[in-house]
């Protein structure tokens, strides 16, 4: 296997290296995360690359990965069926865009429908 050849610091993945001993890195950046209010949330469904399965999908949130899990988690759960949070969105399995979009209201977010 050949080895990559690094032509600047940047294709080190944004690591700096120094012989300080006191140097602290902080690489965790917080995201705060709006408050429902704030949030302008889509409601679309798409079967495109999922084998023609249909799903929901919600996108928009703006916040940490922890809070965005923990919303996904409510809605599986509230709709008692599977899905995924990936890329910022998440994603439920069947065509429940309305009840998602009423759970959604009701917890406080702008939510908009998208698609037909």
């Amino acid at each position: 296997m050949s080895k990559k050849k690094l032509n600047s610091l940047e294709d080190l993945g944004g690591f700096v290296f120094s012989t300080n001993n006191e140097f602290k890195y902080d690489q965790e950046e917080t995201q705060e995360t709006l408050p429902p209010n704030k949030q302008f949330l889509e409601a679309l469904f798409s079967n495109k690359g999922r084998g023609g399965k249909i799903v929901t999908v919600i996108t928009g949130f703006e916040g940490s990965d922890e809070d965005l899990k923990a919303l996904g988690k409510m809605l599986k759960q509230k709709c008692g069926v599977g899905g995924s949070v990936k890329d910022n969105e998440i994603i439920i399995q069947g065509n429940h865009r309305d009840k998602l979009m009423q759970i959604l209201k009701k917890q406080g977010y702008n939510v908009k429908r998208v698609g037909g």
